[in-house]
C-alpha cells in the first residue's frame, strides 16, 4: 500500500468505505488505523469494530487523550499512550468502550492540555466572540456522510465570472438584512436570490475555518520605547490567523451542525451554477504537505470550488502542480505559470488566478486624476494572461470601501483603539471636496459620478471583476480602512442602503448585464492590438483627439478605446468606443469612421448616470453622424460608451 493513502483525505475515504461496507481492518493491509498513527487526529476503526484511534506528535513520554461525554463535558477517561505505540515521535493509542458519536476529547502532553488541531468539528459553548482558551475546543468525531445528490462544481471560466467577496457574519448580521439566520452560512443562503439577480457567479468567503476569534491578552512593544505594556484581548473579526483548518467555524452556523449547514450552502450555490471560493491563511511554519492535505480535504468533504491562498512564503509551484487540485480554482499574489506549464502552453483548465492590488492602485490613482497613469491603465484594462486569470477590484476587505474611496482623504480608524496608527496611509482616495458625510449637492453628485466611473472601468476591463459586499450600493465603514476587530455596524452591511442608493445598484447591475451579453468585454485571451482575423479593425485600438492617434503624454488623463465586437463571438459585429476622461476639464474625442450604413449610438454616460436599455428603440438624438469621424465632447471626470449600430 502506498503511504499517501494516509493523508487526511485518503483516510476519510478509507474510513467511509470501512463504515459503509463492514470491511474488517485486516482488509486494508498491514497498515490500519489501529497500528499506524497517520493521519493525526481521531478515527474510528470501522463499522462493527470497537475502538477509536488517536494520534499526535509528542516528544514527551507522558501523553495521551482525555475523553469527555459529549454535551455534559464530564471526563470519562484519561488514556495514556503506551511507550511502544509510536512511529518516531508520533504517539498513538486506541480507546475502546465509547461510541464515537457520544464523546468529545482533548489531547494532553505532560501538564499541558490542548485541542486536536486536525479535528473536523468542535464542541463549543458560548456565542461568537466569547473569550476562550484552547482547552475549550474539545473536538468531536464528525460523521462526514451527506447526501450530495447530483451535485457538481460549475467550473465557471474566469472570463465569464463575476466574483463577490463576503464576510459570513458581516453580510447578514445587520437587522436590515431581514434574514432568519443572521450572520451565518444559512443567512447567506437566504440572500442567494439577491446575489444571482445582481449577476454574481462566484462567492469568496473570508476565513471560515475554526479558530479562536478573541485574542488572548498579550504584550506589545510601545513605539520607540523599551517598555512592554499589557494589551487588552481583542476580537479577530477577519480571521487571518492560524486555526483548526479542517473544521468549519461553529460561530458561523445557525445550527449546532456547522458542517451540514455549510454543505447545504455549497449545494444550493451549485444548483444555481454558482461557485464558492474560500480564503485560507497559512503562516510560514505550516508545511506544504499540510497545506495540500487541508485543501484536498475541503474539496472532498465540502465540494468547494477553489481557494484564495494567503501567506508570504507559500510553495505555490508544489500546490499548483498537485493533481488533486487541477480542477480547483487557486488564487494567490502570483504564479510562475511558465515554470508550471511551460512557455506559452495552454493549461487544460485555467484554474490559477492572480490576486493582488496592482489593478486597484493604478485605477484608484487614475480615478482621482493623477498624471502619468494612461499607459498603466491601458495595460490593466486589457490584461488577460493566457495561462492564468486575473482578479480585478477597486476595493476588497482591506482598505476603503468604494463609497469611502470617494468620501475620505484620510483613514479614520480611531474605533480600533490604536490611536489611528493601524491601517495603510496609502489609499489613493479623494473625498470630492469634503471629508466624510456631506449634504452639499455638488459633493454628493460628484461622489456618485466617481462611483459610476469606478464601476464602469471595472466592468469594461478584461479579466475577472470582483466586488466586495455592499459596494454595489455604497456601503461605508465611516473611513475605517482596517476594521479587523469591528464586529458591529462598521463592518456589517446595512441593507437599508440598498433602497437609499437603488439607482447606483441598478447602474452596476446594468453594467454586469452589458458585460455578460457582449463577448468582446470578457475575452478568453488578451487582445493583440491588431486585426489578425481581417475584421476591418483591430480587436483593440487606442484613440484621442484624433482617431488612431492616442496621446500618451504623462500630463494627459483621457484616452479612447475601440473594441471590435467581431472578436467577441459569432453574430457580435458591433464596434464599441469607450471615451474615458478622468481630467477635471472636458475633452473632445474623435470617433473612428464606421463602414457605410453604420452610426455611433451613445449607450452609457457616467456624467448623466444613464444607460440605454438593451431593447431601447434607436433615438436619433443619441446617434452621431455616420462615416465622418465626428468629434464628440466628454464632460470632466466622466466616461461615455458608444456602440456602432446599423441604420
Amino acid at each position: 500500500m502506498e503511504l499517501h493513502i494516509f493523508s487526511v483525505t485518503g483516510a476519510c475515504m478509507m474510513e467511509g468505505n470501512m463504515r459503509n461496507s463492514n470491511l474488517r481492518k485486516e482488509s486494508v493491509g498491514d497498515m490500519t488505523f489501529e497500528n499506524f498513527p497517520l493521519p493525526y487526529g481521531a478515527y474510528p476503526l470501522g463499522q462493527g469494530i470497537d475502538g477509536i484511534r488517536f494520534s499526535f506528535p509528542s516528544q514527551e513520554e507522558d501523553c495521551g487523550v482525555l475523553v469527555y461525554q459529549r454535551g455534559s463535558g464530564r471526563l470519562l477517561k484519561k488514556h495514556a499512550f503506551r511507550p511502544q505505540d509510536r512511529l518516531g515521535s508520533i504517539r498513538y493509542g486506541v480507546v475502546t468502550g465509547f461510541p464515537a458519536e457520544g464523546i468529545s476529547y482533548l489531547f494532553y502532553r505532560g501538564n499541558q492540555v490542548f485541542p486536536d488541531r486536525w479535528g473536523r468539528a468542535y464542541e463549543l459553548q458560548g456565542k461568537y466572540g466569547a473569550p476562550r482558551s484552547p482547552g475549550d475546543y474539545r473536538a468531536v468525531i464528525d460523521d462526514a456522510s451527506y447526501d450530495w445528490g447530483g451535485d457538481a462544481c460549475p467550473r465557471v471560466p474566469y472570463e465569464d465570472a463575476l466574483c463577490y467577496g463576503i464576510h459570513v457574519r458581516g453580510f447578514t448580521m445587520h437587522v436590515s438584512s431581514k434574514v432568519k439566520a443572521r450572520g451565518t452560512f444559512a443567512g447567506i443562503g437566504e440572500k442567494l436570490d439577491y446575489l444571482q439577480g445582481l449577476g454574481v457567479t462566484t462567492l469568496e468567503l473570508q476565513p471560515i475555518y475554526e479558530q479562536i476569534e478573541m485574542e488572548d491578552a498579550q504584550t506589545s512593544e510601545e513605539y520607540n520605547r523599551e517598555l512592554y505594556q499589557p494589551r487588552e484581548p481583542r476580537l479577530n473579526y477577519w480571521g487571518y490567523q492560524e486555526g483548526y483548518y479542517y473544521a468549519p467555524k461553529s460561530g458561523y452556523a445557525a445550527s449546532a451542525d456547522a458542517a451540514t449547514e455549510l454543505r447545504e450552502l455549497v449545494k444550493a450555490l451549485h444548483a444555481r451554477g454558482m461557485e464558492l471560493i474560500l480564503q485560507f491563511y497559512f503562516p510560514d511554519h505550516i508545511s506544504t504537505d499540510e497545506i495540500l492535505d487541508v485543501l484536498r480535504y475541503w474539496i472532498w468533504a465540502y465540494h468547494v470550488d477553489g481557494f484564495h491562498l494567503m501567506g508570504g512564503n507559500l510553495q505555490v509551484m508544489a500546490i499548483a502542480s498537485d493533481p488533486a487540485l487541477s480542477d480547483c480554482k487557486l488564487w494567490y499574489y502570483d504564479f510562475p505559470t511558465e515554470q508550471i506549464y511551460g512557455y506559452q502552453k495552454i493549461p487544460a483548465y485555467r484554474n490559477l488566478a492572480v490576486y493582488n492590488d496592482g489593478f486597484q492602485q493604478e485605477m484608484r490613482r487614475f480615478l482621482k486624476g493623477d498624471e502619468g497613469m494612461l499607459q498603466g491603465v491601458a495595460q490593466r484594462m486589457r490584461c488577460n494572461p493566457l495561462q492564468k486569470g486575473i482578479i480585478n477590484y477597486f476595493s476588497d476587505y482591506a482598505g476603503f470601501t468604494m463609497m469611502d474611496l470617494v468620501s475620505y482623504d484620510r483613514k479614520h480608524n480611531e474605533e480600533n483603539g490604536e490611536d489611528n496608527r493601524d491601517g495603510s496611509d496609502c489609499n489613493f482616495s479623494w473625498n470630492c471636496g469634503a471629508e466624510g458625510p456631506s449634504r452639499k449637492k455638488q459633493v454628493t453628485a460628484l461622489r456618485m459620478k466617481q462611483l459610476r466611473n469606478a464601476f464602469t472601468l471595472l466592468m469594461l476591463s478584461q479579466g475577472t471583476p470582483y466586488i466586495f459586499m455592499g459596494d454595489e450600493f455604497g456601503r461605508t465603514q465611516k473611513g475605517n480602512n482596517n476594521p479587523y476587530c469591528q464586529d458591529n455596524g462598521v463592518t456589517w452591511v446595512n441593507w437599508r442602503d440598498l433602497e437609499r442608493r437603488r439607482v447606483l445598484h441598478d447602474y452596476v447591475q446594468g453594467l454586469i448585464r452589458l458585460r455578460r451579453r457582449y463577448g468582446i468585454f470578457h475575452l478568453e485571451r488578451e487582445c493583440r492590438l491588431m486585426d489578425y482575423r481581417s475584421c476591418g479593425s483591430p480587436d483593440l485600438s487606442y484613440h484621442g483627439t484624433e482617431a488612431w492617434r492616442p496621446a500618451w503624454e504623462p500630463y494627459n488623463r483621457h484616452i479612447g478605446l475601440m473594441l471590435n465586437g467581431a472578436y467577441g463571438g459569432e453574430g457580435q459585429e458591433d464596434c464599441w468606443y469607450i471615451a474615458v476622461n478622468m481630467h477635471w476639464e472636458g475633452h473632445d474625442f474623435a470617433l473612428p469612421r464606421l463602414p457605410k450604413g453604420q452610426v455611433w449610438r451613445k449607450v452609457l454616460d457616467t456624467e448623466e448616470g444613464e444607460q440605454a436599455e438593451e431593447k431601447e428603440p434607436l433615438d436619433r438624438k443619441r446617434v452621431q453622424a455616420a462615416g465622418e469621424g465626428q468629434t464628440v465632447g466628454t464632460s470632466p471626470r466622466s466616461i461615455t460608451l458608444y456602440q456602432s449600430v446599423r441604420l
